[in-house]
């Protein structure tokens, strides 16, 4: 049997690598971390979520030598002014775990005083041929959400556990998984590349 093409995910993130795989299972590519190829992390310095998708999937194709795809994301929450945002990774430290992000998120909120304040996942996807391409494919996808005071569930990853959606009752991380990946800001961005493109045309 012919190789599979393959195509960097630029991320260390075991939870979004495991998402990224089951969204890209139907695309006939083996998706593989950038840490087979021992790639460092790229330093972050764009002012929003398309711009560092972009930089990270850049990163990745000039050390692999492999297209490349990167996504950033995060979480927005308004009494917070738009926080964590880009920084939704690393809110709590540069090296802060999920539980340190979350819990410090939890604390932020609980001094505003709101309750079940409105936020959102944002996440941009950036997919590159190689390290200089000119024409990268860019993808967007939002989710409606509230915070709540409790974290609750075991799926997901990240700020899952105290993303409430209201309209289907329980959290991001109550959530199964085959429904988060269609309906998350991730699926819909990746529903956005996929109208873009056939992605197994577009790097043979």
């Amino acid at each position: 049997m012919a190789a599979l093409p393959r195509l960097v995910l630029a991320s260390g993130n075991a939870g979004k690598l495991r998402e990224m795989r089951a969204l890209l299972s139907g695309f006939g590519m083996e998706v593989v971390p950038q840490s087979e190829f021992s790639i460092p992390a790229a330093e972050e310095t764009g002012t929003s979520f398309t711009e560092n998708a972009l930089i990270k999937a850049r990163h990745a194709a000039r050390h692999s030598g492999l297209p490349a795809l990167a996504d950033d994301s995060g979480i927005e929450v308004d009494v917070l002014g738009g926080r964590p945002g880009i920084r939704s990774a690393r809110y709590a430290g540069e090296e802060a775990s999920d539980e340190q992000n979350l819990q410090m998120l939890l604390r932020e909120v609980a001094r505003t005083g709101a309750r079940q304040p409105a936020a959102r996942y944002q996440c941009a996807i950036a997919l590159v041929r190689d390290a200089g391409d000119p024409s990268p494919l860019l993808a967007h996808g939002t989710w409606e959400g509230v915070i709540t005071s409790e974290p609750r569930g075991r799926n997901g990853f990240g700020y899952d556990p105290i993303f409430y959606l209201p309209e289907r009752g329980c959290t991001a991380a109550e959530l199964d998984p085959d429904i988060k990946n269609r309906i998350s800001h991730r699926g819909q961005a990746l529903d956005a590349l996929r109208r873009q493109l056939s992605v197994p045309d577009w790097i043979a």
